[in-house]
C-alpha cells in the first residue's frame, strides 16, 4: 500500500491490499459477533431467569467484565496460544483465528450483560404468564429472548462497535502481519507511528462510514421487522 496516497484515493483506485484489509476487518468482528451472541445471549437468559446463591456476585462480575482491558485480554491469550501455552497445539496464534477469539472475548460480557437486564425485565412483565403456563427455564429463554430479538440488536451492534474499533488484544495475537492479520484499526496505528497521518485519517474516516452503514442498516432492518410483524 503507497505510503503518499489517502485512503480515498486508494478507494477509488480500487486498491486490492486496501479491500483486503477492509475483508478482514469485517469477516473478524462479524465472527466474533456471532460468537458472542451464540455464547452470551443465552447465558445472559439464564442468568436472568435463574436465582441460586451467588447469582448477584456473577452479575456484578459480568457487568464489570464489560470494561476489560483489550491489551490485559491480549496477553493473557497471547500467553494461552503460544508455543509453550495450554492452547498451543491449536497453532493459532498470529492467525485471523486468535483475531476473532480476543474480540469475542471482550464483547462477550458486554453482549451477556445487555441480555440479562433485557430478559429481566421482561421476565419481571411476564413472569405471571410463564408460571401460569408451566413454562420452565429453557422454555422460557427462548420465549423472551425471540420476544425481546428487536431491543436485543441493540446489544449486538454495541457489541460490534467495540469489536470494529479494538486494536491492542488484535494486535498482540495477530501480530500486524502485512497482508494476513493486518486490520483497518492496527493499520491506522502502524501508519500514525509511522507520521503517515493522511492515510491514517483516510482509514479512520472509512472505519467510521462502515460502522455508520451497518448500525443503520441493522436499525433499518429492526424497524422493517417490526412494522411486518405488527
Amino acid at each position: 500500500m503507497p505510503d503518499h496516497l489517502s485512503a480515498l484515493q486508494l478507494i477509488l483506485a480500487g486498491d486490492p491490499a486496501l479491500f483486503a484489509i477492509v475483508r478482514l476487518s469485517l469477516g473478524v468482528s462479524l465472527a466474533a459477533i456471532a460468537l458472542a451472541a451464540v455464547i452470551g445471549m443465552p447465558m445472559g437468559a439464564l442468568l436472568a431467569l435463574t436465582r441460586f446463591p451467588g447469582r448477584q456476585v456473577l452479575v456484578v462480575l459480568l457487568n464489570a467484565m464489560m470494561g476489560l482491558p483489550p491489551v490485559v485480554v491480549g496477553l493473557a491469550l497471547y500467553l494461552l496460544l503460544s508455543r509453550s501455552g495450554p492452547l498451543g497445539a491449536f497453532g493459532i496464534l498470529f492467525t485471523p483465528a486468535a483475531m476473532v477469539v480476543a474480540q469475542t472475548v471482550l464483547i462477550l460480557p458486554i453482549i451477556a450483560a445487555l441480555t440479562r437486564q433485557t430478559i429481566e425485565d421482561l421476565w419481571a412483565e411476564y413472569r405471571d404468564e410463564l408460571s401460569a403456563m408451566n413454562v420452565g427455564p429453557i422454555g422460557g429463554m427462548t420465549t423472551l429472548l425471540w420476544d425481546a430479538r428487536f431491543s436485543l440488536i441493540t446489544a449486538l451492534l454495541a457489541g460490534f462497535g467495540r469489536a470494529a474499533a479494538e486494536v491492542g488484544a488484535v494486535m498482540i495475537v495477530g501480530g500486524n502481519i502485512d497482508g494476513f492479520t493486518r486490520t483497518m484499526t492496527t493499520t491506522v496505528a502502524l501508519e500514525t507511528s509511522k507520521g503517515n497521518l493522511p492515510l491514517a485519517m483516510g482509514l479512520g474516516a472509512v472505519l467510521i462510514v462502515l460502522v455508520l452503514a451497518i448500525n443503520a442498516a441493522a436499525w433499518g432492518t429492526r424497524v422493517w421487522s417490526q412494522r411486518s410483524t405488527g
